[in-house]
């Protein structure tokens, strides 16, 4: 055997072992997620050994880069067809999107990734920082399209409508892995498209105008409640538990739930770990306290809005997120991190977000079926759709920010979106 024979032999199975490794990664990164998945797992479903895998990605990080670069390759390939296949002025997202579906793995990475590479140090930041670059140019193209063949009406900014549009597919991608049974992604991006054709804040001119007297009453803002005051009753202990969860919440906003250790938090708030687990017992109590500091604090904000209408309960959710942008970014940050870690079903947070999205989608279902029975919200729009919606949008437009706080304006496109959906007249 020549020696180019053997060398060439020698670099297939080289390829070959780096494809397996891929694999492997791949499916281990969807069914238990990224950070709970460790390189020894993924070195013993290739086959190889932990050094072998090492002598083709020297981290985790490497792998990570690989496995999204594959998908997105794949994914770009296949917008680049649906949009040639299709016909001048034609919307293609939801095509996107049913192959997206159809993709194993596709939509559990991507719903994952979207908030965990968020941060800044994250290894897939700046691959999805310009993955959404790149989606925004290429459904801006579309919906320039659209606008010029009269497919939406002509007086929508495309602009715009790309940010939230994308917003809202990233939102939706996420909670559908939380409620598969009541958010089906293709189906959602089909009425939107629809939707698209009529001028922004549409209502038809026969529908009787808004009632004066409200239908309420308004239903009660969800959330988890909020731990009370330390057991002991004394002042250090409630300032001690205090910086525990201040530390807690941004240690896992910046490194996620698995990769945060109770000694990683103790070192931060200056105790030590016994001192630490004193005040919460274990890390799983001590994500719950987290979590509940946060619905508590927009609990209390939302609580403070003293409204009669549900039109009115909805318009002020953009003033909510713009407090939050100011005020509370840890807390953006911390949710959007845990809501995508918490994906995989044996995430210690995985039934909080379930229930939470859930109880959004119940809540907000709510004050829409009530705007439209007060005339506020036009009778062509579904109360539970634009609640799912509303929370997709929401959350999209979040994730989005983290990745460019000076591009995106969550309020300005929140306040759009209302005025769309509850026109005033």
């Amino acid at each position: 055997m020549t020696t180019a024979m053997t060398t060439g032999s020698r670099q297939a199975r080289a390829a070959a072992t780096r494809q397996r490794i891929v694999d492997a990664a791949r499916e281990l990164f969807v069914s238990n997620g990224y950070r709970s998945t460790s390189l020894r797992d993924i070195a013993s479903a290739a086959s190889v050994s932990h050094p072998g895998l090492l002598g083709h990605f020297a981290s985790k990080d490497d792998l990570l880069a690989e496995v999204v670069a594959g998908f997105e390759e794949e994914n770009e390939k296949a917008f680049d067809l649906i949009a040639t296949a299709s016909d001048s002025g034609e919307l293609i997202f939801a095509d996107v999107a049913r192959r997206n579906a159809r993709t194993p793995g596709y939509l559990e990475l991507f719903a994952a990734l979207t908030g965990e590479a968020s941060a800044p140090g994250h290894p897939a930041h700046e691959r999805m920082r310009e993955r959404y670059a790149r989606l925004r140019e290429l459904s801006s193209e579309v919906l320039a399209d659209a606008a010029l063949h009269g497919t939406i009406d002509s007086e929508r900014c495309v602009a715009d409508e790309t940010t939230r549009h994308m917003a809202g597919w990233d939102g939706l991608q996420l909670i559908s892995q939380y409620l598969p049974d009541r958010v089906d992604v293709v189906q959602m991006l089909e009425e939107r498209e629809s939707l698209w054709a009529l001028p922004h804040g549409w209502r038809d001119p026969d529908q009787p105008l808004a009632s004066p007297t409200p239908a309420g009453p308004l239903p009660p803002v969800f959330g988890t409640d909020a731990p009370g005051d330390d057991v002991e009753g004394y002042e250090v202990g409630r300032r001690r538990r205090a910086q525990i969860l201040a530390d807690a919440t941004r240690l896992f906003a910046r490194d996620g739930y698995g990769d945060t250790s109770l000694r990683d938090i103790a070192q931060a708030v200056g105790v030590s770990k016994s001192t630490l687990l004193h005040h919460y017992s274990s890390k799983e109590l001590l994500l719950s306290a987290v979590l509940a500091e946060r619905d508590g604090a927009i609990r209390m904000r939302n609580q403070a809005v003293r409204v009669e209408r549900a039109a009115e309960a909805l318009r002020s959710v953009p003033h909510g997120a713009r407090v939050s942008a100011l005020d509370e970014p840890g807390l953006i940050k911390v949710y959007a991190v845990l809501s995508c870690e918490a994906v995989p079903g044996a995430h210690p947070a995985h039934d909080y977000f379930t229930t939470r999205f859930s109880q959004a989608v119940d809540y907000f279902t709510e004050l829409f079926r009530l705007a439209r029975i007060d005339g506020d919200l036009p009778e062509h729009r579904d109360p539970e759709h634009e609640a799912i919606w509303l929370v997709a949008l929401w959350d999209g437009l979040q994730y989005q920010w983290l990745y460019d706080r000076d591009a995106v304006d969550i309020a300005a496109h929140l306040t759009a979106h209302l005025d769309d959906v509850l026109p005033l007249r």
